[in-house]
C-alpha cells in the first residue's frame, strides 16, 4: 500500500507540473504508451481512494458517532430524504412495519430493537394481543412466544382440542404461568397458594409496592403458576349491568374497538376532560410504560374501570367520586400509536362486566 501511495504522490507532482492536458503531449511517448500511463494513474488513484474509505469506516470515531446517535436518528436514517418521522412508523403484529409516510432506511439492529419493544435485551413483561395468522397452531404460537402450551390455553379459556382460525385474537402472557383477575377477598398469599407459585416472584414481576398493594380488578401475572384441576379454565364471569349504569367517560369518537383488556379507545384532542363513568372509589392512580398515567376506580357492584394515557390526573387514591366527576385529562402518555400528540386518546377498560361501548 505504501508503494501505491508513493506512486500517487508522483502522479500528483506530474499533474501539477504539466497539467492534465499536457500528459497527452509528453515527448518521446507513443499514443499507446500515453494511454497505458493514464490507465495506470487512474488505477493508483482508485486504490488510494478505497484504502482511505476502508480506514475511515474502521476507525473508532466512526463507530462512536454511530453508537451515540439520537434514537430518532437511529429509527429513520434518512428523514430528510423520505419525509418520515419516527412517530409515523408503526409496528404491526411485532414483525412488520408500516408508515403513514414512506419510511427511511431501518437497519437490522434498529428493527430488532423495535420488535423487542423499544429497548435492547429487554425482557417482555406485558401481556400482548396476538392475531392468529394462516398456518398458525396453538403449539406454534406458544413456541413463537416461548411460553408453555398450557399458559396459552389457560389465558384464552381453550383446551387441547380447541380450534383457532385466522383473525382470532389471543392473549399472550410474557412468561409461562397464570393470568389472575383479583376478586374480593383475594390476598397475595392466597393467590400464591392457589397456583402453587412463589409469592416473591409474583410480587417482583408485577412491580408491587408492598404485599398489600392488591385491589379488586387488578390483573396479576403469576410466573410458573399452575391451574388447579378443579378450575381448569380461567374464565372471567361478568356482572350484568343496567344499560344506563355507565356514561361515556369522555367526548370524541371510538378510535379502536374492543381489545385487551376489555377496552375501548376514545380519541379527541389532548386535554379533553375525562370523567368517572359511574360512582365509585379511586383505588389507585399510577404511571407505567404501557398505560401511561392512569386512574382505577372500584364501583359499588365490584366492577372496576380503568382510564389510561391521561395527560393529567385530578384525583387521589381513596377519593369518592360521583358519576361525571372529572378525574383527569386525555393525553398520550405510555404506549400509544402513533406516539406524540397525534396519539391522544382515552383507553377505557371495564373489569368484571362487559364494556357497554363495545360494538
Amino acid at each position: 500500500m505504501e508503494y501505491l501511495i508513493e506512486k500517487a504522490r508522483k502522479l500528483k507532482s506530474i499533474i501539477v507540473n504539466f497539467g492534465p492536458q499536457k500528459l497527452f503531449r509528453i515527448k518521446n511517448k507513443t499514443k499507446q504508451e500515453r494511454i497505458i500511463f493514464i490507465a495506470l494513474a487512474a488505477a493508483i488513484v482508485f486504490a488510494v481512494f478505497v484504502f482511505v474509505q476502508i480506514n475511515n469506516f474502521a476507525s473508532p470515531s466512526y463507530y462512536t458517532e454511530t453508537q451515540t446517535a439520537r434514537t430518532e436518528e437511529l429509527f429513520v436514517s434518512s428523514v430528510g430524504s423520505f419525509g418520515a418521522k419516527p412517530s409515523e412508523i408503526l409496528l404491526i403484529q411485532k414483525n412488520s412495519l408500516i408508515g403513514s409516510s414512506p419510511p427511511g432506511k431501518i437497519t437490522p439492529q434498529v428493527l430488532g430493537i423495535l420488535i423487542a419493544g423499544g429497548q435492547e435485551d429487554r425482557t417482555r413483561q406485558e401481556i400482548e394481543e396476538y392475531i392468529v395468522e394462516p398456518g398458525d397452531s396453538l403449539i406454534t404460537i406458544a413456541a413463537k412466544f416461548e411460553i408453555s402450551l398450557n399458559t396459552l390455553l389457560w389465558a384464552n379459556n381453550l383446551n387441547r382440542r380447541s380450534f383457532i382460525k385466522p383473525g382470532q385474537k389471543l392473549l399472550i402472557l410474557p412468561v409461562s404461568g397464570i393470568l389472575h383477575h383479583v376478586r374480593a377477598g383475594n390476598t397475595l398469599e392466597g393467590i400464591a397458594t392457589k397456583y402453587q407459585a412463589d409469592i416473591d416472584k409474583i410480587f417482583t414481576f408485577n412491580q408491587m409496592n408492598n404485599k398489600e398493594d392488591i385491589f379488586i380488578g387488578d390483573i396479576l401475572i403469576i410466573p410458573d403458576g399452575k391451574m388447579p384441576r378443579k378450575n381448569i379454565t380461567n374464565r372471567q364471569d361478568y356482572i350484568p349491568l343496567a344499560s344506563a349504569f355507565f356514561i361515556m367517560p369522555t367526548t370524541g369518537h371510538i378510535s379502536q374497538g374492543l381489545h385487551y383488556y376489555n377496552a375501548i379507545d376514545f380519541a379527541n384532542q389532548c386535554g379533553t376532560p375525562v370523567w368517572a363513568a359511574a360512582q365509585g372509589k379511586v383505588q389507585r392512580v399510577g404511571n407505567n410504560q404501557w398505560l401511561g398515567k392512569y386512574v382505577q376506580i372500584l364501583h359499588p357492584n365490584k366492577v372496576v374501570t380503568v382510564y389510561a394515557h391521561l395527560s393529567k390526573i385530578l384525583v387521589n387514591p381513596g377519593d369518592q367520586v360521583s358519576q361525571g366527576t372529572i378525574i383527569g385529562r386525555m393525553g398520550h402518555t405510555g404506549h400509544t400509536i402513533p406516539a406524540g400528540p397525534d396519539g391522544c386518546h382515552l383507553h377505557f377498560e371495564v373489569r368484571g362486566a362487559r364494556n357497554p361501548f363495545a360494538k
